[in-house]
């Protein structure tokens, strides 16, 4: 095991946590969507970017840039956040801070790049008035509250147009730090002082772009300056007490290219600039960092400085190694910055520090406790919704929330969420599944078909993402969580099969495996059936007859079992002979080599499409996972149907096929909501172990344009009948 590996595992000690574990942990308990926050018409895009709490913890505020908008979430029961609606504000609402029931909103009113303005405003939440605005003169972008309420921070970044001269700095005019007295629960634009940041930085030093801030219990104001790749310490009156650059890390073993479609983590970014972007007091003399970076750098972690400038400690590679075992690496992200870690949390639970880094890229809240700063320990990995920017902690009722910025109404995605996390002493309900315990670092993700084995472990392939690393996994679904103990390379000729979309698999009773892979003919995927033996190599391809060929569409084999010496394969949705609402189970004798099919009734769908998306054996029946492709409250059709043996007679492909009878065995929905998010479409996966039970898993489509996670649950015995 290297070096890095062996901090990663050294970090992770508490992520993958046993049921009988009485340690504290976060595990989240309710989603909002932010859509629900508008009464009638919804906008297009919406979305929670920073977020606050009142003092009484009762009531979250965040900021909609979008939509130029603040929202209000009641979470008085904190299992039900409930809508309390939005307030349009006059620009573009970049932060928020709450005093009491006051919000403080920082306010884009820039014309240009070369123009910048804003405004501060102070907004009564009771009744969602405005009681006071001042000029910042510049365009804001984070604020901070001081912890006696004192005073308000707001890093004006006056930001870079990315558009001219390579989108870098310096591009004047200058940002710089401003800070004003709150007074009566309101501002007091007369104290309003500013602290020029203006020569510090050694980069384009004239062109300070400030980021982020947070303020200590002494009142002064840490600000990073991302990309000056710069941190200043400030004093309430503006003075400045320290500064220096944030300084530079050698990554070792990771993946630093995003076009070839596979996790391969050994290559290495000497001298990579932190350029950090989220920023959190741990004491009055400690901070943390989350390096995102921007222009030159991304340090992919987390770093603990002094406020005089001293490194006490840096994570270097070891957070993105966490969150590559627990599938939510976003490989289309490997040239730019990974994970990307960016806005940060801090807060002390029972006597307990932590840090809380939002990885945007990844979906991931990582959960550090920094008892001692010089030596934080990863607890927890938490799944987020898509990309989130903010966080806010409420220690008094030991919650947690996030704002996730993504709206993915467009591109079929998952819309933007706020979530709840509860402290609590139940085990960690999050990774489902992990690679952590390999000998090497191993990636995974969009899992799609599966199938149990007779000693109870189960083969899970990933589809068409990792194109250029085609494998199956093997799972050990009695560890908590369930554990990847071992990959197969799919290969022809030796090398990475190409031109596969594996989205079933099946054991072919000679110790390897026969795969289904769904076509493109757009993309020059072939419609086929794959014989793998024990190592991975495809040793017999079937492609599909001209019978079939004839109708095909791209929606094309979503799993595959073996009944007896015949092949099963469902289409996932209506190829072009097919009856309105029915697909076809296709069968092949792996004896003849004849083809035939049946026909399968599935659901019609109100809103986008119902299809197939696995099918596996057990006992005299088949069952067949039915699903639309909704997320969220949208989402109507997740379950397992159950088809007899007897109904599976083929018929020839040039005749009328017969209608297969199918019993609902469990409706899904319960299941992917039982960890508190939202639904995920793609339940593709479900194995059946010899026991009877069945386990589900979730296609996080490789963590593009998707929160990374992945489900993987049991649902118990397939025989007993679940109906909710």
């Amino acid at each position: 095991m290297n070096k890095n590996l062996l901090l990663t595992s050294t970090l992770l000690a508490g992520v993958a946590m046993s049921p009988a574990s009485a340690e504290m942990n976060f595990n989240r308990i309710a989603s909002f969507p932010v859509a629900s926050n508008f009464d009638g018409d919804v906008p297009e895009e919406t979305s929670a970017e920073i977020i606050d709490v009142t003092s009484d913890g009762m009531t979250l505020v965040y900021t909609d840039s979008p939509a130029g908008v603040i929202g209000v979430i009641d979470i008085s029961d904190p299992m039900a956040p409930a809508p309390k609606g939005t307030l349009s504000l006059t620009g573009e609402p970049t932060a928020v801070s709450v005093i009491g029931s006051t919000a403080f909103v920082a306010v884009n009113t820039s014309q240009s790049y070369a123009a910048p303005s804003g405004m501060i405003k102070a907004i009564d939440l009771d009744d969602m008035t405005e009681t006071a605005s001042c000029d910042l003169g510049g365009q804001p972008d984070s604020t901070a509250r001081a912890r006696d309420g004192s005073f308000i921070a707001i890093a004006i970044e006056n930001e870079r147009d990315e558009d001219l001269g390579d989108g870098r700095v310096p591009q004047m005019p200058a940002g710089d730090l401003v800070m004003i007295d709150i007074s009566d629960r309101t501002l007091d634009c007369g104290s309003l002082r500013r602290a020029s940041l203006a020569g510090l930085a050694d980069v384009a030093g004239s062109d300070p772009e400030p980021e982020f801030v947070d303020i200590n219990a002494l009142g002064e104001v840490v600000v990073t300056l991302q990309e000056n790749n710069h941190i200043a310490v400030v004093a309430k009156d503006g003075t400045v007490l320290s500064h220096f650059s944030a300084g530079a890390v050698d990554l070792e073993g990771i993946d630093t290219t995003d076009e070839r479609g596979a996790l391969i983590f050994d290559q290495s970014q000497p001298g990579r600039l932190r350029e950090p972007d989220g920023v959190q007091w741990i004491d009055d003399d400690h901070f943390a960092t989350a390096n995102e970076g921007d222009m030159d750098g991304g340090a992919r972690g987390m770093t603990v400085f002094r406020k005089d400038g001293t490194v006490v400690w840096e994570s270097g590679a070891s957070l993105e190694h966490a969150i590559v075992q627990i599938g939510h690496y976003p490989d289309k992200r490997s040239d730019s910055k990974g994970a990307e870690p960016e806005g940060m949390e801090f807060a002390t639970f029972d006597g307990t520090p932590y840090i809380f880094v939002m990885a945007e890229r990844a979906s991931i809240v990582a959960v550090y406790d920094v008892t001692d700063p010089t030596a934080p320990v990863l607890k927890q990995l938490l799944p987020s919704g898509i990309s989130p920017e903010g966080a806010v902690a409420i220690p008094q009722r030991g919650l947690l929330a996030t704002a996730n910025e993504f709206d993915g109404l467009q591109d079929g995605a998952a819309r933007a969420h706020v979530m709840l996390y509860q402290y609590t002493d139940a085990p960690a309900a999050y990774p489902h599944l992990t690679s952590e315990g390999m000998d090497e670092l191993t990636g995974w993700g969009a899992i799609s078909g599966m199938v149990a084995s007779a000693d109870g472990m189960i083969y899970a392939v990933s589809d068409s993402f990792y194109g250029y690393q085609p494998r199956i996994f093997k799972i050990d679904p009695t560890a908590t969580p369930a554990r990847i103990v071992d990959v197969l390379d799919v290969t022809r000729n030796g090398v990475p099969a190409q031109k596969l979309d594996m989205e079933g698999i099946v054991l072919d009773g000679q110790g390897g495996f026969w795969i289904a892979s769904e076509g493109r003919t757009d993309r020059v995927v072939p419609h086929a059936l794959y014989n793998v033996d024990a190592k991975g190599a495809i040793t017999k391809e079937v492609g599909l007859p001209p019978e079939l060929m004839a109708v095909e569409k791209r929606f094309g084999f979503e799993g595959i079992t073996l009944v007896v010496n015949t092949l099963w394969m469902p289409v996932q949705r209506e190829w072009k002979d097919d009856p309105k609402d029915h697909v076809k189970l296709v069968a092949y004798n792996l004896q003849t080599e004849e083809w035939g099919a049946v026909l399968y009734p599935k659901a019609s769908a109100a809103t986008g499409w119902v299809g197939l998306s696995e099918m596996s054996l057990y006992g005299d029946r088949v069952y067949i996972i039915e699903r639309d492709n909704q997320h969220g409250n949208a989402a109507v059709t997740k379950r397992v149907y159950a088809v007899p043996l007897a109904d599976l007679q083929p018929a020839p492909l040039d005749t009328d096929l017969p209608v297969v009878s199918k019993t609902l065995v469990r409706d899904l929905l319960p299941d992917l909501t039982s960890t508190g998010g939202y639904v995920l479409d793609k339940v593709e996966g479900l194995a059946i172990t010899p026991d009877g039970r069945g386990w589900i898993s979730t296609d996080n489509d490789g963590v593009d344009d998707h929160s990374g996670e992945t489900m993987f649950v049991t649902i118990g015995a397939v025989t007993e009948t679940t109906v909710n």
